[in-house]
């Protein structure tokens, strides 16, 4: 069921029951295609990271009932299909640690996630068409030290892009979860 490592011709993917990864999928007009000079994948991405957080395009999920859709998306089938370790919702983009669950692809995870919102926001929107890109960028975690800091760096961007000024916030984040679980919030947002 599981495809370990393939690639589309685009950007290498990995795909195994009980890796952690860290996914980043955009909306459409969130950037340009990447350079084609930039050939490493964890380049890519980061490069793909800091063109999301520039703000180009549409910036649908910058509106509440948008990121809220994309929120019930990531939290629909979690602890039934893989277990969430953290998201954060931003203006153009999405992050997402999470463990794979045995049969459970991660393309499958991924498509689901972005076919259930596209339709939901394209149907507010009255609009027709592409939503998301149709790539999405995975790292998978190799250590406990880059989990927790893959799971601080998600958390913390909306800090990072100038949107908050505690990741604990920005309302569409598991770092407002976390916060919310300590007793901190008044309750699950």
């Amino acid at each position: 069921m599981h495809q370990g490592w393939r690639s589309r011709g685009y950007l290498p993917h990995c795909d195994e029951r009980g890796l952690v990864q860290h996914i980043v999928f955009g909306l459409h007009d969130g950037f340009r295609a990447p350079p084609p000079t930039i050939e490493d994948a964890a380049a890519r991405a980061l490069w793909a990271d800091h063109e999301f957080d520039r703000g180009h395009g549409s910036r649908l999920l910058a509106q509440a009932r948008h990121a809220h859709t994309v929120e019930n998306c990531l939290l629909h089938e979690d602890g039934q299909r893989y277990a969430l370790a953290a998201w954060c919702i931003m203006p153009t983009h999405v992050h997402v640690v999470i463990e794979q669950f045995e049969g459970s692809r991660l393309s499958d995870v991924i498509q689901q996630w972005k076919s259930v919102s596209a339709h939901a926001i394209n149907k507010v929107e009255s609009q027709k068409g592409a939503l998301w890109q149709s790539e999405y960028f995975d790292r998978l975690m190799r250590s406990a030290e880059q989990f927790e800091w893959t799971v601080n760096y998600v958390e913390n961007n909306p800090v990072a892009a100038g949107l908050v000024e505690r990741p604990e916030d920005w309302r569409f984040s598991s770092a407002t979860w976390r916060r919310n679980d300590a007793g901190e919030g008044a309750g699950a947002p």
